[in-house]
Order: C-alpha cells, then sequence, then structure tokens
C-alpha cells in the first residue's frame, strides 16, 4: 500500500483507514507492506512519535522524500511507486488520487492494481494550478489502469461512471466503536465539562468550512464554548486566518492536534459535532463522532449527507445564517439533541463496521488476483 503519509498516525482520514486495513489483512494472512512518506508529521515534528507494536505484524518501509511543501506527496508517490513495480508484490493498493498518477509503472510491469479514491482530491481549496492538474491525471490514470477501484461514497461512484464510464466497488469506511469517558484532561488542559461545549474535529483546511463555523458561533448569545480540534496540513496561513477570526471571543478554544485520551475525551463530553465542509471523501471524524454517541450537524453535501441519513441535522454548505440558525436552535433544545444523538449511534452501529470493510476488500484483491 501507498499513498498515505505515515502508519500509524492521525495526520488525516486516508492514514487511519490504511493502518486498519493493513492491519485486519495481517490479521487475515496477508503478507503487507506499507510504504510511509518522509519527513515530519503534518502538524510538526513534535508528534513524530508513536507505538510500533500497533503495525508490529506489517512491513513499513519509507519511500524517499523531499519533505517540502508541495514536493512531498508527490516525491513520496513516485519513488514508492518505482520500489513497489520492481518488488516482489502480488498486488499494489493506491490510496488517493495524486499518488495513482504512477500506477501505470507497476501496471505495465505486470503487478495488480487496485486503487481507493478517498475524495475527488483536485476539489481541495489548499493546491495550486500544478497540484490540481497533477491530482486530475492521478484520478484520469486511476480510471485506465486499474484492475479494481474502491469508491467511499455513492457520489464518487456515479462521478466516475459518468466522466470515465468507469465501474467502481462502494465500500464504506469502518469506525471502532469506544466507551465514552469522562473529562479529566480535557477539564485540566480547556475548563471543559460534559456538554459545555460544540467540538469540530479534523484537519485545519479550507475545505472543512471551520471558517464557516467560527462566523456563526461567533453571532450566537450562549454560554457554551466552541472547541476547534486539529492541526494544519501545509495550511499554517489558513489556521492563522481561523484564530484571527477567532480573536475577542473567549469562547472559541483552539487545542492544535489532539490524539489518545485526550481525543477520546473531546468526543466524549461535547454536546454537538458540527462538520461544515464544502468538500468531503468520507468524513472518518464524522463516524467517530457517531461512534461516541454524538449528535452530528453537517453540510448537506452528499459525502455528510450519506454518512449521517438524518435529514434534519443538514444545513446548506458554506451558507453561514442557515448554521446559525441550526446551531441555535440545537442549543435551545437539548431533548432533540439527544434524539438525534441516538438515530446517529444506532446508524454508525448498524452500517459501519472495519471487519466489513476489511473483508470486502480482501474479496476485491482475491477477485483481482484470479483474474488473467
Amino acid at each position: 500500500m501507498l499513498g498515505h503519509k505515515r502508519i500509524p498516525s492521525r495526520e488525516g482520514g486516508v492514514e487511519i483507514v490504511v493502518k486498519e486495513l493493513a492491519i485486519g489483512l495481517a490479521a487475515r494472512g496477508c503478507d503487507v507492506t506499507c510504504y510511509n512518506r518522509g519527513g515530519h508529521h503534518v502538524s510538526g515534528k513534535e508528534f513524530d512519535s508513536f507505538n510500533p507494536d500497533e503495525c508490529k505484524d506489517i512491513t513499513i518501509k519509507t519511500a524517499w522524500t523531499i519533505d517540502l511543501k508541495g514536493l512531498a506527496a508527490v516525491t513520496s508517490s513516485f519513488f514508492g511507486s518505482i520500489a513497489c513495480a520492481f518488488g516482489k508484490y502480488d498486488l499494489i493498493h493506491f490510496h488517493a488520487e495524486g499518488p495513482a498518477f504512477m500506477c501505470w509503472l507497476p501496471k505495465k510491469l505486470g503487478k495488480k492494481i487496485v486503487v481507493t479514491i478517498h475524495g475527488l482530491d483536485w476539489k481541495r481549496a489548499k493546491w495550486g494550478r500544478f497540484a490540481s492538474w497533477y491530482i486530475m491525471q492521478g484520478e484520469r490514470a486511476a480510471a485506465k489502469y486499474a484492475d479494481e477501484m474502491i469508491v467511499l461514497s455513492k457520489a464518487v461512484q456515479d462521478y466516475f461512471k459518468e466522466k470515465y464510464n468507469r465501474d467502481t466497488i462502494f465500500i464504506p469506511n469502518g469506525v471502532t466503536i469506544l466507551p465514552q469517558i469522562a473529562s479529566e484532561i480535557v477539564k485540566y488542559k480547556y475548563n471543559l465539562e460534559k456538554d459545555e461545549y460544540i467540538l469540530f474535529l479534523g484537519r485545519l483546511v479550507p475545505e472543512k468550512g471551520v471558517h464557516y463555523l467560527i462566523e456563526a458561533f461567533k453571532g450566537l448569545e450562549t454560554d457554551k464554548k466552541l472547541v476547534i480540534a486539529g492541526g494544519s496540513s501545509d495550511t499554517f496561513e489558513y489556521m492563522n486566518e481561523l484564530k484571527q477570526m477567532a480573536e475577542g471571543d473567549e469562547r472559541i478554544i483552539f487545542t492544535g492536534f489532539v490524539e489518545g485520551k485526550e481525543l477520546e475525551e473531546l468526543y466524549s463530553n461535547a454536546y454537538l459535532y458540527v462538520l461544515p465542509s464544502d468538500v468531503e471523501g468520507m468524513p472518518l471524524s464524522l463516524l467517530e463522532a457517531m461512534s461516541y454517541g454524538k449528535a452530528c450537524l453537517v453540510s448537506d453535501i452528499p459525502e455528510c449527507a450519506g454518512v449521517i441519513k438524518d435529514k434534519e441535522m443538514l444545513f446548506e454548505h458554506g451558507d453561514v445564517n442557515a448554521l446559525r440558525m441550526k446551531l441555535s436552535e440545537l442549543l435551545k433544545d437539548s431533548d432533540m439533541v439527544r434524539e438525534h444523538a441516538d438515530k446517529a449511534f444506532r446508524t454508525v452501529s448498524e452500517e459501519y463496521s472495519w471487519d466489513k470493510c476489511i473483508e470486502q476488500t480482501l474479496e476485491v484483491y482475491n477477485r483481482v488476483l484470479e483474474t488473467k
């Protein structure tokens, strides 16, 4: 597998998916090698440490990487693809559109190719003109050369059928359901108690729409706080813009990148989770919030609406006034919040399982390997 930044890490949703797939496939008898990107964690080198026991049954190699903005992803996937193409692998699984740019090389050398499209990455606001072009070429290469393609949403499945007449396989991500835990770390660090705050958790990149959330929240009369948890991803300028927007409102708290028990406490004790994205693949943070039994207010893009399946918890993406009105309604009605929280937990429990995701992926592998 390649195309992710590093495993084990929570630098983004792709990294969580690759880790869960790799661990699950190894447990089912597969010999799995993952090509990590070189360099430091996108939120800073202080987050470089990880527990190697998480991936002890997986071979992890590091692809040669120029660790500079705009070059890290391209160079790591380029050199990782070359290593895979000449390695003794039966099948190569590319993750994301940009890294799939190189999938033609191992294909030409007789390797079987699977590509997972985690989202239409060329839409993301953080990319410049060249990066968007490169990602689009990766999308085209995947549609042309992959033996099978996996997508994470019905909307993306429809996109590939309409644009490339390419059939894809819909396999949604899973989630691990963990028990809710009391506020300890977050009480000490941020003075946060249960149900006292609204939570956004994710990478601070423009397409996540955090600027809409801050603007909407600042117009509310409420004693609840807004917690924005997450680090940047080559987007320090955007993160600084968000902090400037929040200046003067002491209710707004930025935690930076979080993981482990602190992350679990933030999910467990939130009153409401909000994801105001303009662009998504399949948001793992949304699945996680639902798994903690949280009501989730999300933008009406298909990738979010298709996950929660709850029309009352949608607002028109990019519409600050609609978001503010919905927040105001939910802040005044805790019974409504509990009702939607219960519905979210039932949905995620019934429909989103890592075991199911891993088994379906393994079926794709076996089908590909059986074809001549």
